[in-house]
């Protein structure tokens, strides 16, 4: 008799976007003449960088000569992308990564799930709260957790509140921890961490033998020069924490795929019997034996995100995301709410009016504005009461979105 992975059968009834999307469809389907705005999936909505569609028509080409044309590449990666993503993300910010540390995959958020394939079972997890849902349900698929409470809380994970109250800020775990994720700039508040903030974290990890899973995938939309945009910056992390990023929102490559991660060598875990094992070559082991690489063609187009027309026009896309969210942020205060995100991150974190839950204030913006967002409790309890709408749209959209939003809270 075959038997089905039970830990799957803990997850709560439907994953949030999922969820949202079925309401909306449903809302669509009973109001065919609405003009829906969408807003809540982070999305992006712009073409991609010219210089990126170059290079990959030029890798077509490629791929349509004898001389020139390539089958199965490295897993890791090309030797072409890993040198510029360690050149130019890393090294010239002064942290050392080196290129043969990084990996490259389809998205950051299929790594930020596979990494916990190669630590044991036996592992207390801690996340922020709210969180991206994937790292929670990825832990319960993998058996990490008890059941969910009434609240949506899962048994055995450690939850670390981020609110206005501790000003998005987590304190570190009172306990001991084995894992611990950050995200950062954060999804989905759009507030940011200092490096003062990053330091107690990693010198807690040293402390505690904690791994830390840094997802960096916002780290383009910082524009406060004094907020760090990879956790190697802070002294130390090399030996505590894993990093995660992605071409999807910087270069605009939702639909493209790439991302990579940084195992750094050195970087070591233990095994039951209290034996040193570096995590470099269990991920490099994980990753060829599950993963048959990126393809030529998307290496090529996001390699091209680091040359000068590339670094230009993704700059470009960004100031683009930025300014919608600052249109978000200025409406929305003008309606008399109270905003957070928006300025370091593409996204906005606002409280929901009145006593309104996060369920109670998306249908009623859907159904009274025709405008998607997302429910702030559906990233975790403490997501309760508030609201996240996403800068990733056309102008004219996030502009007839504020309008219609400042209508509706007259």
């Amino acid at each position: 008799m075959a038997l089905v992975n039970d830990n799957f059968l803990k997850l709560k009834a439907g994953y949030l976007f999922p969820e949202i999307g079925r309401r909306v469809t449903k809302f669509a389907n009973e109001n065919p003449t609405a003009k829906i705005i969408r807003m809540g999936i982070g999305d992006v909505t712009e073409p991609l960088p010219t210089a990126c569609i170059d290079a990959m028509h030029k890798a077509v080409d490629e791929m349509g000569n004898r001389e020139t044309f390539r089958g199965y590449g490295p897993e890791q990666g090309f030797d072409f992308l890993r040198n510029a993503i360690a050149i130019n993300d890393f090294q010239s910010r002064g942290a050392n990564v080196a290129a043969d540390e990084i990996f490259i995959s389809d998205g950051s958020k299929c790594d930020t799930g596979n990494i916990l394939d190669i630590f044991g079972a036996g592992n207390v997890v801690a996340v922020t709260d709210p969180v991206y849902p994937v790292y929670v349900d990825t832990n319960v698929m993998a058996g990490r957790t008890g059941a969910a409470d009434d609240s949506g809380r899962y048994a055995g994970l450690v939850y670390l509140p981020v609110t206005a109250a501790n000003n998005f800020t987590p304190d570190l775990p009172s306990g001991k921890v084995d894992l611990l994720y950050l995200c950062y700039p954060n999804n989905p508040t759009g507030t940011v961490a200092t490096r003062e903030t990053l330091k107690k974290f990693v010198d807690y990890a040293k402390a505690n033998g904690t791994i830390i899973f840094f997802d960096a995938a916002y780290e383009a939309y910082i524009t406060d020069s004094s907020i760090p945009h990879s956790i190697y910056e802070i002294e130390g992390a090399r030996d505590v924490a894993i990093e995660f990023r992605s071409f999807s929102k910087t270069a605009g490559f939702t639909g493209t795929r790439c991302a990579f991660t940084v195992v750094p060598k050195g970087l070591t875990a233990k095994t039951p019997s209290g034996e040193s094992v570096e995590l470099h070559g269990l991920w490099n082991r994980r990753h060829c034996t599950k993963f048959n690489g990126v393809s030529y063609v998307v290496q090529r187009g996001a390699e091209a995100v680091y040359s000068p027309a590339g670094k230009q026009q993704v700059q470009t896309l960004i100031d683009f995301y930025l300014q919608n969210a600052a249109i978000l942020c200025q409406g929305l205060r003008d309606a008399g709410q109270t905003v957070y995100g928006g300025t370091n991150a593409p996204y906005v974190w606002l409280k929901t009016p009145g006593q309104m839950t996060s369920w109670q204030f998306f249908d009623h913006l859907l159904s009274k504005a025709n405008v998607v967002g997302t429910p702030g409790s559906g990233f975790g309890a403490s997501g309760e009461g508030y609201f996240r709408l996403s800068a990733f749209n056309s102008r004219a959209n996030v502009e007839e979105a504020v309008a219609r939003i400042k209508q509706l809270l007259k």
